[in-house]
């Protein structure tokens, strides 16, 4: 490529002048056309992704969702910039790719009398350097081995003799061009309907691929490669992604779901139940809901995800989206049979492994009698306790900002509510059990509260869908490490497992209560608290995360993973891909706060053990 390049029009100086600020200040590009095009790059990159046209096609999107991008709405503008921008970028990077991203006119794979869906075309092109070579290469590897649900890529020379749309690569001089066009499959036959689904698993293989191909031309350029292909992504929030997160968020901070199902009255409800002979399921009570959820559904679907230009962080979102609905539809049907399966559908089912592991502890864990004249920690000596811990993490950083609540309208123990704890005025903890309870809910809950608010979308302090399995796992994990797992704790958290199951297969309350009295010598305080816990609001399946979550975390570390990742904010398993992908981009910063359980002495080798492999069983302290 020759960087000495013929000066561009003089009307393209403030887009000049924008490359230029980006080289010196760092001052990312947004820079809209008076004619509909778009030029965005949020950093100095070696490549630029163009699209040309007006409509807004999956090729659109596939171009768009690049940290360096440009659509036109004709090839002479697209000509002009992008000769600008390789001109400029090439001085700064030292080698500089375009990619034209288009699509073809017609899906000529498809017949009518195709038995099964057939292969899509995916096209290529591009110029006889060993670096552009390269990347087409590249390219076409990766989008050919990418996994696809409905119709595979198959791809193939493009014929530029035949090609009758706009030809970029004919005006670039010697600057490196790799042309790329697909087949759109996400259209209906006959009509101009989509299929969405389809077409953002297009879009997806094509930006991935086109990442790829920039890779390969660093390398044939004798460039320094990046560790991954993904941190070539975005590293910019747009304003329609943070606006969309801010929405989102609105809807989320109008109501605090364990609250609204937790029942204000949980120790009236066990006098009645005593009363009763544990024979009919008290009745309890609940905090009117302080909104409208039909309102909240209208804004929750009033955030357009439809242009926001990054399809994880899209999907993130909508994830996202569908968990507050069900949310709102759980509340909507409180004390209602519908409760119980809208919460099947949130939490799923008890998996039959795990309720096997479950029972299997509560078989093999013998049942610990409490010392007559034990001592007990009150809810205020718990609620100083745990002052005291904010305050150290306060200490290492203002930002940690967390209040403590005794609230008498709680079952006994502890809940976080976003950055409160709040502590039942029922509480009665066993000293052996402080710091356990305070780790896990500081040290995890709290803290993963707060690192998320610092990572700039509200969904990572709020959580991202499905977020409390992992929270849970790595809660208990904490209670482990500090040494104040127990036998008692374990066999309630397994029990949760039990009880969720049988609510689930139809079992009533009193049913329920005397499976964990009868079968597994609970006694009647506990086995209450417990299926309290399963039948708040008409039947609610969570409490089967705790044990799901725990044994997630000991795989992960087993098989060599970090639990640096899960400090970044309130993540799920399946969202582990996710965070590292954005923490490639640099779209995430490191953790700001650090569990302090993790340096104490007493948790090292703990955690060693946990990484060479454990069943939970072998987490009770001796």
């Amino acid at each position: 490529m020759n960087p000495k390049l013929a000066a561009p029009d003089p009307t393209l100086a403030p887009v000049e002048a924008d490359i230029d600020a980006l080289l010196k200040q760092g001052r990312p590009i947004r820079h809209e056309f008076a004619d509909g095009g778009r030029l965005h790059i949020d950093r100095p990159l070696p490549f630029l992704c163009v699209y040309i046209g007006s409509d807004h096609t999956a090729a659109f999107d596939a171009a768009s969702a690049n940290a360096s991008y440009l659509i036109a709405p004709h090839p002479r503008l697209a000509s002009q910039v992008a000769r600008l921008v390789a001109m400029k970028m090439f001085r700064q990077c030292g080698a500089f790719l375009i990619i034209d991203i288009g699509e073809l006119s017609i899906d000529r794979f498809l017949t009518d009398d195709a038995p099964f869906l057939p292969p899509f075309e995916i096209a290529l092109a591009t110029g006889n350097t060993a670096q552009e070579k390269a990347a087409l290469k590249r390219f076409a590897a990766a989008a050919a081995e990418r996994e696809v649900k409905y119709r595979t890529p198959r791809v193939c020379d493009l014929n530029l003799a035949e090609w009758q749309g706009p030809q970029l690569s004919d005006v670039l001089g010697k600057i490196p061009c790799l042309i790329v066009r697909f087949a759109p499959i996400y259209r209906m036959t006959g009509d101009n309907g989509v299929y969405p689904a389809l077409r953002d698993l297009v879009v997806s293989n094509i930006v991935d691929s086109t990442l790829q191909a920039v890779s390969a031309f660093l390398e044939a350029s004798k460039l320094p490669s990046p560790t991954t292909h993904r941190s070539l992504g975005r590293r910019v929030f747009i304003e329609a992604v943070a606006r969309a997160d801010r929405d989102i968020d609105k809807v989320a901070s109008a109501f605090d779901f364990l609250l609204a199902v937790t029942p204000i009255n949980s120790e009236q409800g066990y006098l009645e139940f005593e009363a009763n002979g544990f024979q009919r399921m008290p009745t309890l009570l609940y905090r009117p809901l302080p909104f409208d959820v039909s309102a909240e559904k209208r804004k929750l679907y009033s955030v357009s995800l439809d242009h926001l230009e990054d399809p994880l962080l899209a999907g993130l979102l909508s994830e996202k989206q569908q968990e507050l609905d069900l949310q709102l539809s759980m509340l909507a049907s409180r004390e209602t049979s519908r409760f119980a399966e809208l919460g099947r559908a949130l939490y799923g089912n008890v998996e039959p492994d795990l309720a096997v592991r479950a029972g299997r502890i509560l078989n093999n864990v013998a049942v610990a009698k409490r010392k007559a004249g034990a001592k007990s920690l009150s809810a205020d000596a718990v609620a100083a306790a745990a002052r005291e811990m904010i305050a150290r993490y306060s200490a290492a950083c203002p930002d940690f900002k967390a209040s403590v609540e005794i609230r008498a309208d709680l079952p006994a123990g502890l809940l976080v509510s976003r950055n409160r704890l709040l502590v039942s005025r029922n509480t009665s903890v066993p000293p052996e059990r402080l710091m356990a309870l305070l780790s896990h809910e500081i040290g995890v809950h709290l803290l993963t509260y707060f690192n998320g608010e610092t990572q700039g979308l509200s969904m990572l302090r709020n959580g991202l869908a499905g977020y409390e399995g992992m929270q849970e796992g790595l809660a208990v994990l904490a209670e482990y490490l500090v040494g104040g797992m127990t036998a008692t704790r374990l066999r309630l958290i397994a029990a949760r497992v039990l009880a969720c199951q049988a609510m689930l297969d139809g079992a009533t309350f009193e049913e329920t209560f005397r499976i964990l009295k009868d079968d597994f010598s609970f006694d009647c305080p506990a086995a209450y608290n417990v299926v309290l816990r399963v039948f708040r609001g008409g039947g609610l399946a969570k409490d089967a995360i705790y044990l799901r979550g725990v044994l997630q975390v000991l795989h992960h570390l087993r098989n060599g993973g970090s639990l640096t990742p899960f400090w970044v904010g309130k993540i799920s398993a399946a969202h582990f891909g996710a965070i590292e992908e954005l923490r490639t981009r640099g779209l995430l910063r490191a953790p700001r706060f650090e569990p302090a359980f993790l340096s104490s002495q007493v948790a090292r080798p703990r955690l060693k053990k946990a990484m060479a492999g454990m069943d939970p069983i072998d987490m009770i302290s001796t």
